[in-house]
């Protein structure tokens, strides 16, 4: 897009009463799908995330790593299994799951912020209990490792963003009922967190343009959902298959003080920016 210099003082000025609005507030952000596969697209999300920080708006990144946990364990010839969406977690699953969330994914998020200016620190869900987790029994189904999140402890997050450091969580879980980790769903982690440090917004970055009437059809997104609509949305069949428990987390921040929830396409560049900071907002609000 080319924009004139009377253009680009038009867009500074559209941002500047946002950014006065979430000046010193918090906006937790879940990132993954093709914006953390792709170069331009992963390019695209740090700079937003530096940019926010930069105009005095705290932002939490929480990260999955699926793509590359499947790497891994196919190098090391080990089967990946899924269970209604959630990937079973054997002792070996769990190592490897913790190595590269933890380890490789986490830390090389945290090097690209620091490297392009941002001051971003790595954490994971054991780092002070931070995030505490029960295994998952639901209904007889056997997960493995899969955990259900109980509880949160803000300490450590907020202890970074007092000290202006951009929190960057890998969402491992520490086991409350036995003496392990547990791999815990990325978007339920992301809410939980954004309910425990009292986030203004969360941001969950998909791969999708958001909620649509018409799944061919992206001109039918819908931008606005009251959680009063959510039911009826779940009836028509709207709502349904992957985007279910998605909603859900959003309703589960909402319900518990977090005031604007987000479910944004990571494909298209500076998505953050333009919800954020701008009028027109894209994706689906639910609130």
């Amino acid at each position: 897009m080319n924009l004139n210099h009377s253009g680009r003082a038009q867009v500074l000025v559209e941002a500047l009463p946002y950014i006065q609005r979430y000046y010193g507030k918090t906006v937790v952000i879940k990132y993954g799908g093709n914006a953390m596969i792709s170069e331009e697209l992963r390019r695209d999300v740090i700079n937003d995330i530096i940019l926010l920080r930069l105009v005095g708006i705290h932002v939490v990144v929480v990260h999955g790593g699926g793509p590359e946990i499947n790497e891994l364990l196919k190098k090391t010839g080990k089967e990946t299994k899924f269970i209604n969406g959630l990937r079973y977690t054997d002792g070996e699953t769990m190592d490897i799951v913790q190595m590269v969330l933890c380890g490789k994914v986490n830390k090389n998020l945290v090097s690209t912020l620091n490297r392009a200016g941002g001051q971003a620190v790595g954490l994971c869900g054991l780092d002070g209990g931070m995030v505490q987790a029960v295994q998952r029994r639901d209904g007889g189904v056997d997960y493995g490792l899969v955990g259900d999140i109980t509880k949160v402890n803000p300490k450590v997050i907020l202890d970074a963003i007092h000290n202006d450091f951009i929190p960057v969580i890998s969402t491992v879980a520490q086991g409350m009922d036995e003496e392990t980790s547990y791999n815990v769903n990325a978007d339920t982690a992301a809410a939980k967190i954004a309910i425990a440090v009292g986030a203004e917004k969360l941001i969950l970055l998909t791969d999708v343009r958001g909620l649509l009437r018409d799944k061919t059809d992206e001109s039918t997104l819908i931008s606005q959902v009251r959680l009063s609509e959510i039911s009826s949305l779940i009836g028509e069949g709207v709502i349904s298959g992957g985007m279910i428990p998605k909603v859900a987390c959003c309703v589960d921040a909402v319900e518990n003080g977090v005031r604007r929830t987000h479910i944004l396409d990571g494909r298209i560049p500076h998505s953050i920016l333009i919800e954020v900071l701008s009028h027109a907002g894209i994706g689906t609000m639910i609130w």
